[in-house]
């Protein structure tokens, strides 16, 4: 898929939300407004903070002129291509697709053979893991409730257990332990995930693109 698909609308206040509840998934401080966008201070050696924009505005690339060192990443609704004005140093990429679904949650899969799907919920956040015969790792992932949204979050499917339906039932599997029928699901895919979602049901909402700083070489 291109990252021409961009297949419908939503409201700004929607990615604030999404990630709200990404942040309380993965431990990280709450998002705060800046610069017309939020802002995560992530704090990490791989990632130093997040900034995500709804959509391209001049105050992206005032933003990316006041930044010299790597690991401070810009994340965008939009197409890399429409992403523009970066200073030299900036590497501007696809990324994936912001999408969402809505209806009803979805009951439990059914059992795979050769595999045992666990699944843990800790206050708002949720984790389940689908582990082999063998008691390797097989797919894993979390997800978050917060403030009218599901989030999906670190959908990992191990390279050899992959094409045996580990996806669709890691998925179904989150989905079945939200809470609220009103919330509406919210994730971020990468091209190969969101032909998965879309068979799911999922819709694009937007290509996501991020730009950087990479690091200099070790």
């Amino acid at each position: 898929m291109s990252d021409e698909a961009q297949v419908a609308s939503f409201e700004p206040e929607l990615l604030w939300r999404w990630l709200a509840a990404r942040s309380l998934a993965r431990g990280l401080p709450l998002p705060v407004p800046d610069r017309g966008g939020v802002r995560v201070d992530t704090g990490t050696a791989d990632e130093v903070r997040r900034y995500l924009f709804a959509g391209v505005v001049p105050a992206i690339a005032e933003l990316a002129a006041s930044i010299d060192m790597p690991n401070v990443y810009i994340k965008v609704c939009a197409a890399a291509r429409d992403v523009q004005g970066l200073p030299p140093r900036w590497r501007v990429k696809h990324s994936g697709y912001l999408m969402a679904q809505d209806g009803p949650p979805c009951g439990m899969p059914a059992p795979l053979p050769g595999y045992r799907i666990e699944c843990v919920q800790h206050g708002a956040v949720n984790a389940v893991r689908i582990v082999a015969d063998d008691r390797t790792l097989a797919a894993s992932g979390y997800a978050a409730e917060h403030d009218g949204v599901f989030i999906l979050d670190r959908i990992l499917v191990d390279p050899a257990h992959r094409r045996r339906g580990l996806g669709r039932a890691l998925v179904t599997a989150l989905v079945s332990m939200q809470r609220s029928s009103a919330s509406e699901r919210v994730l971020v895919a990468t091209d190969e995930g969101c032909a998965l979602y879309r068979t799911l049901g999922w819709r694009v909402l937007s290509p996501y693109t991020t730009a950087v700083i990479p690091a200099p070489p070790q």
